[in-house]
C-alpha cells in the first residue's frame, strides 16, 4: 500500500505543501478585492440613461411635491376668495340704504344676508389660512386642524340634506304656520316690522300670495280690525318690480283696502317655492355635488400629508 508523499494532495493532485506562514486554504489574502455579490448592492455610479428604479425612486418625492402645491395654490385661491366675501358682507352691512335702494329689497333681509357673507368669508378665510401655511411649511398641527374642520363642515352638511330630505313634509307644515301667523299678525297701519317686510318681499320676487293662495288673507282671528277685508299691497300686480324700467322701485308695504281680483297674484306662495325648486333643481344639485367632492378631495390631499410628513421626510425627498 503506497504511502503519499509530503508535497502530494489529496484526489491525485500534486504540488507544494504550504508553508507554515500561509493563509488557510479556502480564505482571501490581504489587500485582495472581493468579487460582487448578490447580497450587496452594486455601488458604482450609474452612466447609462435612466431606467425604471429611477422613476420609482422619483414618485414619493413627485407625489409629495404635487399634492403640496395643489393644495397650497387652491387654499390660496380660497383665501383671496374668502377676503372678497368679508369686503362684500361688511360693505352690505354698512350701507344698507343703497343696495336697498338699487335692489329694492328689505333692510332686514339685507341684514341678514350681510352676516352670512361675512360669516362664510371668516370660515373660508381660515381655512384657506391654516391649508395655505401648513401645506408650504409642513406643520402637521395646521394640517389636522384643517383637516378636522374640513371634516366637521363636510359632515354638518350631509346631516343638513338628510334632515331636510326626510323631515320635507314636516318642515312645511312648519313654515306654512309660520306663513298663517305673519299673515295674521300683519299691521294694518304704520310700518311693518322686519319679518313682515321680509314676507312681502317674498311675495313681490315669487309673484305669489299668501302661502295657499290670497284667500289666507282673509281669514283673519281675533277681534275686527281697520285693515279687516283688506289685502297686502305687495300681492298685487300692478306694484311688482319691473326690470325693464332701470332700478326696481321700492318695495310695496302696508295693507291696500281694495283690489280688483285680476289685480291679484292668483298663485300662493307654496305652489312658487316649489316651481323654483322644480326649475332650479339641476343648478342646486350640481353645486352642492361639486363643493362636497371639492372637499373630499381636499380631505384626502390633507391625510396624504399628515401621514407623509415624518422624521423620514428629508429622506425621502432626495430618494434614499
Amino acid at each position: 500500500m503506497a504511502v503519499p508523499s509530503r508535497g502530494s494532495r489529496p484526489g491525485g493532485a500534486e504540488g507544494p505543501d504550504p508553508g507554515p506562514g500561509a493563509a488557510p486554504r479556502g480564505t482571501r489574502p490581504r489587500g485582495a478585492s472581493a468579487a460582487p455579490s448578490a447580497s450587496c448592492p452594486n455601488t458604482e455610479p450609474r452612466t447609462g440613461p435612466p431606467t425604471g428604479d429611477d422613476d420609482a425612486d422619483m414618485n414619493p418625492k413627485s407625489c409629495l411635491g404635487f399634492a403640496k402645491c395643489f393644495l397650497f395654490l387652491f387654499n390660496l385661491f380660497f383665501f383671496a376668495l374668502g377676503s372678497l366675501l368679508l369686503a362684500f358682507g361688511l360693505w352690505v352691512l354698512f350701507d344698507r340704504q343703497s343696495f336697498a335702494a338699487v335692489l329694492g329689497s328689505p333692510l332686514y333681509s339685507l341684514r341678514v344676508w350681510s352676516y352670512i357673507f361675512s360669516g362664510v368669508g371668516i370660515m373660508t378665510m381660515l381655512l384657506g389660512f391654516l391649508g395655505c401655511l401648513g401645506a408650504l411649511k409642513e406643520i402637521k398641527a395646521m394640517l389636522l386642524l384643517y383637516f378636522g374642520i374640513l371634516l366637521l363642515l363636510f359632515a354638518a352638511q350631509i346631516t343638513v340634506a338628510v334632515i331636510v330630505y326626510t323631515q320635507r313634509v314636516t318642515l312645511a307644515a312648519k313654515v306654512a304656520t309660520y306663513v298663517q301667523e305673519l299673515i295674521r299678525g300683519y299691521p294694518a297701519q304704520g310700518p311693518p316690522r322686519d319679518p313682515h317686510e321680509s314676507w312681502d318681499a317674498v311675495q313681490q320676487q315669487l309673484a305669489c300670495c299668501g302661502w295657499n293662495g290670497p284667500q289666507d288673507w282673509n281669514r283673519l282671528d281675533g277681534p275686527p280690525r281697520d285693515g279687516d277685508g283688506a289685502i297686502a299691497c305687495s300681492c298685487l300686480e300692478a306694484l311688482a318690480p319691473n326690470g325693464t324700467h332701470g332700478s326696481p322701485p321700492a318695495l310695496p308695504h302696508g295693507l291696500c283696502p281694495m283690489a280688483a281680483p285680476q289685480d291679484i297674484f292668483p298663485m300662493g306662495c307654496a305652489e312658487g317655492v316649489k316651481g323654483w325648486l322644480a326649475e332650479n333643481l339641476v343648478t342646486v344639485v350640481g353645486i352642492c355635488l361639486g363643493i362636497g367632492l371639492l372637499e373630499l378631495c381636499l380631505l384626502m390631499l390633507s391625510m396624504f400629508l399628515v401621514r407623509n410628513l415624518d422624521p423620514d421626510y428629508e429622506k425621502l425627498l432626495r430618494g434614499f
